[in-house]
């Protein structure tokens, strides 16, 4: 009997495959001066775009600040992200509401490129729900490619939370 016939193998080999996933996805540390950081980007007052990016020390298996930008738009932001690497943002938008009201929503934007090593991807989306989580946001997009960070694109998806 070929392992193709018997049903049960292919159960025993997903339940094996999926133990050995799950063992292996990492969740990573949020440094603690970036949990910092960014509680005060949350209450920051400056009424300007604004953006924190961070990326994984593998070694350290930590979450971490790489690049603070002022004043930055939704094109530059995209230009500030690598291609080939995932990252994480948190930005501070200024959006403007169809009725004239101006809010300025915390976004968390994971940019996942399509291209990235497997074990960076695993890395980073283990990683996303946890830091999520420790800065409390609750506006999060994701991107697979960086040339759809727009201005419209973020305005699309701001348009869902009114």
């Amino acid at each position: 009997m070929s392992c193709m016939s018997n049903p049960l193998w292919h159960y025993t080999d997903f339940i094996k495959f999926t133990k050995i996933k799950s063992e292996s996805l990492v969740v990573c540390e949020v440094d603690e001066d970036l949990v910092k950081k960014l509680r005060d980007f949350r209450f920051r007052k400056e009424t300007n775009n604004a953006a924190i990016i961070m990326k994984i020390d593998k070694d350290k298996q930590l979450v971490i600040l790489e690049e603070e930008h002022e004043d930055i738009s939704p094109e530059d932001l995209k230009n500030e992200l690598p291609e080939r690497q995932p990252r994480f943002v948190v930005y501070s938008y200024k959006y403007q509401h169809d009725d004239g009201r101006v809010s300025y929503p915390l976004c968390f934007i994971f940019s996942s490129p399509v291209g990235c090593k497997p074990e960076q991807q695993m890395m980073y989306a283990g990683s996303k729900n946890k830091l999520v989580q420790t800065v409390e946001l609750t506006k999060v997009f994701e991107i697979r490619n960086t040339e759809d960070l727009t201005e419209e694109w973020l305005q699309e998806k701001l348009g869902f939370f009114r």
